[in-house]
């Protein structure tokens, strides 16, 4: 049984993480809406390429996003859709052209999400990842990889993450409220540990 599976969730709920995870454990394709336009970026539609979008450095348009993430779906035998839709037409249009099995959302603390977002660290050589509080490096400062610098990037500071969280606030709240109407959304728990929090999805995707 192929499953098709809607993760929502504000910046730093784990949203990558777990889509990763569903995605190995029922060998399902993990869509994302950035991959799918960086896959068909000379993709033709009525309003020109998502290349030419991106290269101008603008946001691509609601319309080409929504046939860009159309087509990956309609090639996926099964999914987990993670990065749409980001607002309410999205939700709508999604709404239209599939059936999903289970849409879940990971509820997860503000300021949890802050601690979360800041504590990022990157190595400036290499690019690995690093928690301060649950990935930390052996060693303060340095990546384990390739004893690079670890450094804090420009939109992991507190002011950034909370600009971030607010625009999830603006738009996205209205395509979790979408869900709720229709009466197919689970809320989940996402402060727990990333198994915990697995299991708890897989119940839902089961039920």
């Amino acid at each position: 049984m192929s499953h098709r599976i809607l993760l929502l969730g504000a910046p730093g709920a784990g949203k990558g993480t777990q889509s990763a995870k569903l995605a190995d454990e029922y060998g399902v394709e993990h869509v994302t809406t950035g991959d799918a336009l960086r896959a068909n970026k000379d993709m033709e539609t009525e309003y020109g390429t998502p290349r030419s979008f991106m290269e101008a450095g603008d946001l691509v348009p609601d319309p080409v996003v929504n046939e860009i993430v159309r087509a990956a779906l309609e090639e996926a035998d099964g999914f987990v859709l993670d990065g749409y839709p980001r607002n309410l037409d999205q939700a709508e249009y999604l709404s239209e052209i599939t059936d999903l099995d289970a849409v879940v959302f990971l509820d997860v603390d503000e300021e949890v999400l802050v601690e979360r977002l800041t504590g990022r660290r990157v190595c400036d050589d290499c690019g690995a990842n690093y928690h301060v509080d649950f990935q930390p490096p052996e060693e303060a400062g340095v990546c384990d990889g390739c004893g690079g610098e670890l450094i804090q990037r420009e939109d992991d500071t507190e002011e950034t993450a909370r600009e971030r969280l607010q625009v999830f606030y603006d738009n996205t709240e209205p395509v979790v409220e979408h869900f709720r109407d229709e009466g197919v959304l689970v809320e989940v728990d996402g402060e727990a540990t990333p198994d915990e929090v697995f299991d708890r999805i897989r119940d839902v995707v089961e039920a």
